[in-house]
C-alpha cells in the first residue's frame, strides 16, 4: 500500500480511538457525578447524551464552529482571485475538491485547515499571510494545508477541539457539584464521600490534560507528514521552509488569532511563534527541525526556477498542455483554447510565455503552440500578453 494511503488509514483509526477515549472519560466523569448525587446511572446517561450531541455538532458543523471562533470571513473568487487561483491550482494537482476559503483580518501571517473530509473542508489564511509571503511561499503553505485535508488530519483536529470543550464543561460541572456538597456541609457517605470528591476532582484535573497530551502527540507527527506531503505536491520544499521562517518570526503577543482552543491547528502556533521548543506540551514540532527536514529533502534544482517579480514559479519543463498547471491555477483549458484551432508547427514560437497583466500568472508555450491558439483573456479577467522570457 502507498505510504500516504497507509497514513490516511492510520489517521482514521486514531480518530476512532480518540472518540472512544473521550467517550470513556466523559462516561467516568458522568458516573462519578451521578454517584455523588446518588444517581450514577442518570449521571452516565446525561454524560453520553451530551457527548452524542457534541459529537454530532462537531462532526457536521465543526468547520463552521472553528471558523467562527477564529473570526474568519468566507471569501469568493471574485473577492480574492489571487488566493483562489493559488488554491485551485494546488487542489487540482492534489486531486482534491476545491475547499472553502476564509480570511482573518489581521497582519499576523498564519493559516489552518478545518473540516471533516476533503469534500467538506476549508482553508483559512490571514491577511498578513497574503501580504507578507511571495508566491512560492504561499503555495508551500497552501500545499501544507491541502495535505492536512487529504490526509484526513482535519477530521481529528476539528472534532477534538469541540470535544475538548465538552471535557472542560463537564469538569466545571463536576467541581461545582463537589464544592457545593462540601460548602453545604453534606456528609454523603462520610469519609467515603470525601474520598469520592477527591477522586472526582483529580479526575477532572487529569482528564483534560490526558486528552491534550494525546492531541499534542498526534498533532506533532502530523505536522511533519503535512510538511513532507505539501513539499512533494509543489515540488519545491524551499517554498514552505522559507514561509515557516517568516511566519514563526512574525507572531505577536496577544494577537487576534491567539486562542488556546485553536492554537494547535495553525501551521505555526500563534502563542509561541519562533520560540517553539521541543516540549511535551508543544502542539507543533520545533520550527527549526521542520525547516531542516524540508531543506534536507530538497529535490528540485533551484537554478531552474525563474520567478517573476511577484515570485511565481515557472511550469515544469516537459509537461503537456493537458497535465500542466498554469501558475495561479489556470490551465490551457480554462484559458479558453480557441475552439477548433489545431496546432500548426509553422507558426510555433520557439520559446515564450503567456503572462497575465493582472495576476501575473503565466503559461509556458509548448511545442506546436502559438499565442494565437488561445484567447487573450485570463480567468481572472486580465489580459494575456506574449513574452519571450520571464526576466
Amino acid at each position: 500500500m502507498d505510504p500516504i494511503y497507509s497514513n490516511i488509514a492510520a489517521n482514521k483509526r486514531w480518530t476512532y480511538l480518540f472518540f472512544l477515549l473521550y467517550a470513556i472519560l466523559i462516561g467516568i466523569i458522568g458516573y462519578l457525578i451521578g454517584m455523588y448525587l446518588s444517581r450514577p446511572t442518570m449521571g452516565v446517561i446525561i454524560a453520553f447524551v451530551i457527548f452524542g450531541l457534541i459529537l454530532v455538532v462537531s462532526y457536521f458543523g465543526g468547520q463552521s464552529v472553528i471558523t467562527s471562533m477564529a473570526r474568519a470571513q468566507e471569501v469568493s473568487k471574485a473577492e480574492e482571485p489571487y488566493l483562489y487561483n493559488t488554491v485551485e491550482g494546488l487542489s487540482i494537482a492534489a486531486g482534491l475538491p476545491m475547499p472553502k476559503l476564509y480570511i482573518i483580518d489581521t497582519d499576523v501571517p498564519n493559516a489552518f485547515a478545518a473540516g471533516r473530509n476533503p469534500e467538506n473542508a476549508s482553508i483559512t489564511v490571514t491577511r498578513g499571510l497574503l501580504d507578507r509571503l511571495d508566491r512560492l511561499e504561499l503555495e508551500g503553505v497552501i500545499a501544507h494545508e491541502m495535505a492536512h485535508i487529504g490526509n484526513y488530519d482535519v477530521l481529528l483536529a476539528t472534532v477534538a477541539i469541540v470535544l475538548a470543550g465538552t471535557i472542560v464543561f463537564l469538569g466545571y460541572m463536576a467541581r461545582g457539584s463537589a464544592y457545593g456538597g462540601l460548602f453545604r456541609g453534606g456528609n454523603r457517605g462520610g469519609s467515603a464521600g470525601l474520598i469520592l470528591i477527591v477522586i472526582l476532582i483529580v479526575l477532572v484535573i487529569l482528564a483534560p490534560i490526558f486528552a491534550q497530551l494525546l492531541k499534542f502527540a498526534i498533532s506533532r507527527k502530523r505536522e511533519f507528514l503535512a510538511d513532507a506531503t505539501g513539499a512533494d505536491l509543489t515540488g519545491y520544499p524551499e517554498g514552505l521552509a522559507s514561509a515557516l521562517e517568516k511566519i514563526s518570526t512574525q507572531q505577536e503577543k496577544k494577537s487576534k488569532i491567539q486562542n488556546k482552543a485553536l492554537n494547535g491547528i495553525y501551521i505555526v502556533n500563534p502563542a509561541v511563534g519562533s520560540g517553539t521548543g521541543s516540549s511535551l506540551f508543544s502542539t507543533h514540532p520545533p520550527i527549526e527541525e521542520r525547516i531542516k527536514r524540508l531543506r534536507d529533502m530538497e529535490f528540485i534544482d533551484q537554478s531552474s526556477i525563474m520567478p517573476l517579480s511577484t515570485n511565481a514559479t515557472p511550469s515544469e519543463s516537459g509537461s503537456t498542455p493537458d497535465n500542466m498547471n498554469f501558475v495561479g491555477g489556470t490551465t490551457p483549458d480554462n484559458m479558453n483554447l480557441v475552439s477548433g484551432t489545431t496546432h500548426d508547427n509553422s507558426k510555433h514560437v520557439k520559446e515564450g510565455y503567456l503572462v497575465c497583466d493582472k495576476c501575473n500568472s503565466y503559461y509556458e508555450l509548448q511545442k506546436g503552440e502559438s499565442p494565437d491558439d488561445f484567447t487573450s483573456a485570463c480567468e481572472c479577467g486580465g489580459k494575456l500578453e506574449y513574452r519571450q522570457s520571464l526576466g
